[in-house]
């Protein structure tokens, strides 16, 4: 059970880091989204340490 909720929240992680690359790489990125992302990353990254 734990090793599937850590490959979820790498998964999750890694789709986050997906979504922000293409966010920064539009000609007028969303900064307000880019933040948001980042901060969703963050508490996921948080959580896997826990882990």
């Amino acid at each position: 059970m734990q090793s599937s909720h850590v490959e979820a929240l790498k998964a999750k992680h890694a789709g986050l880091e997906a979504r922000l690359h293409v966010e920064q790489s539009r000609p007028a990125p969303d900064v307000a989204m880019i933040q948001q992302l980042k901060k969703q990353k963050l508490r996921i990254k948080e959580e896997l340490a826990r882990c």
